[in-house]
């Protein structure tokens, strides 16, 4: 029996894995939000690794709010920098496996092809400066069997996310304003919790290693909000807006599309296109 302990086990990545916990039936899973189990205490996270027998360490746990983190500087830092660290540390002295969820915006987004792992990062906002901050304490601790998944535009049918935001707004209005400009891949959260459950007897690697993941295919967030209503049959008037006309605290990139190949090749996945991905996810709302 492999002992699993998913951090964030609240946020839409972690419900993905509870969902998914039935099927995996040599793993046993313990789900803590920040009530069970403080990530920034690193006695307290060792304490529960050594009780709980904890081999493989699943971190969903972040500052997500991209905007609020521009003025809760400190708290970001706790949570995707300092705390990654503290897991780093757990894991290399306990020889732990241990997967960490990064993002997309690590880099600035003036790409024009998807980005590699091996790309130059140069993150715009708080969230992408304190994620980067993260991923770079992981790789300076270098524990073996540790890898960085980034990803991208991560939607679910738990907790708030665009999907259930577009669906709630289609009730109240006849017609909304959507970015137009800004470019990257719609992830659904049980498409990269059923690879994360089906790697993790595979990963095998001497240093840190950085991938990839989100589902196949390019989008605007106009082109998934089309799709959103194009699927659920819902008859609004979209307009196609440029991020200029809707200013927001941090700045996101305007291209963050990622190459996926090396997760791809690495552990032999095959990844849905997001427009499959999204039909599946509707039909569960």
């Amino acid at each position: 029996m492999i002992n699993i302990l998913v951090t964030g086990a609240n946020g839409q990545l972690g419900s993905e894995i509870n969902a998914l916990k039935q099927i995996y039936s040599d793993y046993n899973f313990h789900f803590t939000d920040s009530k069970e189990l403080d990530i920034t205490n690193h006695e307290g996270v060792d304490q529960f690794i050594k009780t709980n027998k904890i081999s493989v360490i699943i971190n969903c746990a972040a500052h997500t709010a991209v905007d609020k983190a521009e003025n809760e500087i400190e708290l970001s830092t706790k949570l995707n920098h300092l705390a990654v660290g503290n897991f780093g540390n757990i894991a290399k002295v306990n020889n732990i496996k241990l997967i960490h969820i990064s993002t997309d915006y690590v880099f600035d987004g003036t790409n024009y092809i998807p980005y590699s792992e091996k790309q130059n990062t140069n993150p715009q906002s708080v969230y992408g400066n304190t994620k980067l901050a993260g991923e770079q304490a992981l790789q300076k601790i270098n524990p073996k069997n540790s890898i960085i998944i980034r990803t991208s535009w991560v939607y679910s049918s738990f907790g708030n996310n665009f999907v259930k935001t577009m669906l709630r707004l289609a009730k109240e209005r006849k017609e909304l304003g959507v970015i137009v400009d800004q470019i990257g891949t719609p992830t659904y959260a049980r498409d990269l919790a059923k690879v994360i459950l089906e790697i993790i007897p595979k990963i095998n690697n001497k240093n840190v290693e950085v991938y990839h993941f989100s589902n196949k295919g390019i989008s605007s967030w106009y082109d998934f909000a089309k799709a959103i209503f194009d699927i659920k049959e819902i008859k609004i008037k979209l307009n196609a807006i440029e991020t200029s006309q809707y200013p927001t605290a941090a700045k996101r990139p305007f291209y963050s599309v990622l190459n996926k190949n090396k997760i791809e090749n690495t552990f032999q996945i095959e990844i849905p296109n997001w427009r499959d991905s999204l039909k599946e996810c509707l039909q569960k709302l």
